[in-house]
């Protein structure tokens, strides 16, 4: 399981890349409830919601990774 750097949680990682839907244009869409990540400095980051994913992106130095 990966850990998200900003509150700590634990995210299922098989669940957080799970496709939910597709857009209109047939790109895969995730549910974000289920956990988000992005792929930062060479390696995914995985987060439990786009609050923490947000506030990693306004500063990822002050996280570690």
């Amino acid at each position: 399981m990966a850990k998200d750097p900003v509150c700590g949680k634990e995210i299922d990682e098989e669940q957080a890349r799970a496709e939910s839907s597709q857009t209109s244009y047939g790109a895969s869409e995730v549910d974000p409830t289920q956990g988000t990540r992005i792929f930062h400095d060479g390696q995914w980051i995985y987060f439990c919601g786009l609050d923490c994913r947000g506030k990693f992106l306004a500063s990822p130095d002050s996280y570690s990774t």
